[in-house]
């Protein structure tokens, strides 16, 4: 924590250095993002900041299984709550399909969807949200639903025109290329000087609608990932018309400055930032090797922790080159994008964050009782198939193997939620007990007991067949690769590698011919 800590202090003393240089140069050189100029103070050359997120799927932050994890509202709200503090304009806008991870919830899902959309919702309202298009994955609940959060929505082929100082921003939402043609030709007319296009679509239909004739729009925003797992990584293509696609689920926001000419006109990509580009890029490989260093199973702690500061300290210097205003070119109407990823050691809104606080307080007691007044027992296994049994009774005749589980962090997966009490979390806990939804596992939170953590069965399948008639036929006994990845998948677990984790949960009597990979250590935390 004390590492972390000074690390925090760096950062924050590097962004008010680079306020301090801004603010002694000329004013055409640039002013200060994150200070309120003073009266002696020099003003912010002419321009504004636009914030834009999309693909959020209903993430209010990540999960907090791993570490370094992007993401979180409060982190996306401090960074606009700063930039506000800068002396230009700052419009924060969201291009839809934020409310909801789903298009459709099962009866138990509603409480807690419901009630995450409405924190999701507050928590733009702390950001000054300014314009939003919607989703499908808006309308998860219904349109009136969405309509009743009161939120500013541009309709689907609708347009907003924003003041932005001297100059208008247009928000224009569409579904199709052809409708985004005509909402940024509206939009023009309505006398937008920049025209931002919001298009329900995924990069590649973004692309093609960025070559279409007459469309007026400047930058095009890929608002919807074709899958939950194909907008990993933040995407831009330079064209004619910029395209760009955000980290789904909250985990980056785009940023893009306008910086205004004298006389009012066409604005050009600025594409002088190119050794800015490249050290964020070598700063982001040098981030990533560590992140899988510090990932590594039974790392020393005091190594741990120094290769911890190096990874904060990186990231502080990208934040710091990812905030800088660029450098206006004169005479000419230029925009400039970057992608701000929201790093686990960023500082958070306090304001945004006391929304996830109660959401986290609420959510669970919303969940149990639901469970208690509406969950039903897990059915029967149907005639021939296995149930689960329980880690309980696999130890009965393996003590040996049950022995070395316990010294696992699998044999702790259960309390590692109720530390954060998350215990009652639908989003956490299919992972942290044995046979979520199955027959003979858990299918209600208030009936856990006997099934909590990741059990035997979790690996080795369900276990009523091999405790009628014990035989290797009647159980998995090597699960491979394909068993662990539907929990230790690209987002839950991102350094996960099946040949480095296995030994640790490995031992005698459990598939290893030495002790446990974990043995001696402290139980998981």
């Amino acid at each position: 924590m004390a590492m972390r800590a000074a690390v925090l202090a760096v950062l924050v003393s590097a962004l008010l250095a680079g306020c301090r240089r801004q603010e002694a140069r000329p004013p055409e050189g640039g002013g200060s993002e994150q200070q309120t100029p003073s009266p002696t103070a020099t003003a912010a050359p002419p321009g504004a900041v636009l914030f834009i997120s999309a693909d959020t799927r209903g993430y209010l932050g990540p999960c907090g299984c791993s570490e370094n994890m992007r993401g979180g509202i409060g982190r996306a709200a401090f960074q606009v709550q700063q930039a506000r503090k800068g002396g230009q304009p700052v419009l924060y806008i969201d291009g839809g399909n934020s409310l909801f991870g789903e298009t459709h919830l099962k009866a138990d899902q509603v409480p807690q969807e419901e009630r995450k959309a409405k924190a999701l919702a507050d928590a733009f309202r702390t950001m000054g949200i300014a314009a939003r298009a919607t989703g499908e994955l808006d309308d998860t609940r219904g349109a009136a639903f969405r309509q009743g959060l009161g939120l500013p929505e541009v309709a689907s082929g609708g347009v907003k025109v924003l003041d932005a100082g001297t100059r208008k921003v247009g928000v224009v939402a569409a579904a199709s290329g052809e409708a985004l043609v005509k909402a940024s030709q509206q939009a023009r007319e309505q006398g937008a000087d920049f025209v931002v296009g919001l298009l329900d679509q995924p990069l590649e239909a973004a692309q093609a609608a960025a070559a279409l004739p007459g469309l007026a729009a400047n930058l095009v925003v890929a608002t919807h990932s074709a899958g939950e797992f194909s907008a990993e990584e933040n995407r831009l293509v330079r064209s004619d018309v910029p395209v760009v696609a955000v980290q789904s689920k909250g985990r980056s926001l785009l940023r893009v400055d306008l910086t205004y000419a004298p006389a009012k006109g066409a604005f050009t990509l600025q594409r002088s930032q190119g050794d800015v580009e490249r050290e964020v890029t070598a700063l982001e490989q040098r981030m990533a090797l560590l992140d899988k260093e510090i990932a590594l199973p039974g790392i020393d702690p005091k190594l741990k922790a120094l290769k911890q500061g190096k990874r904060d300290e990186l990231s502080a210097r990208k934040q710091g080159l990812l905030t800088a205003p660029p450098a206006p070119a004169d005479d000419v109407n230029g925009f400039a994008t970057r992608f701000l990823p929201l790093e686990s050691n960023l500082p958070t809104a306090p304001d945004t964050q006391a929304l996830v606080k109660a959401y986290d307080a609420d959510v669970g007691q919303l969940n149990l009782a639901w469970a208690k007044a509406h969950g039903q027992d897990c059915p029967l296994p149907a005639k021939g198939q296995a149930g689960f049994v329980g880690s309980a009774v696999c130890a009965d005749c393996h003590p040996d193997a049950a022995a070395v589980w316990e010294g696992t962090k699998h044999h702790h997966a259960w309390e590692t939620l109720e530390e954060v009490g998350k215990q009652h979390h639908l989003n956490c806990v299919g992972c942290h007990v044995t046979g979520w939804q199955k027959p003979g596992g858990v299918c209600r939170l208030d009936k856990v007991a006997g099934r909590e953590d990741v059990g035997c069965e979790s690996c080795h399948g369900p276990g009523s067949r091999h405790v009628d008639a014990p035989s290797p036929a009647t159980i998995v006994g090597k699960p491979g690769q394909a068993v662990c990845v539907t929990c230790h998948n690209a987002e839950n677990s991102p350094h996960f590698d099946f040949a480095t984790y296995l030994p640790r949960i490995l031992g005698p009597g459990h598939g290893g011919t030495g002790k446990s990979g974990q043995a001696g250590e402290p139980p998981a935390k």
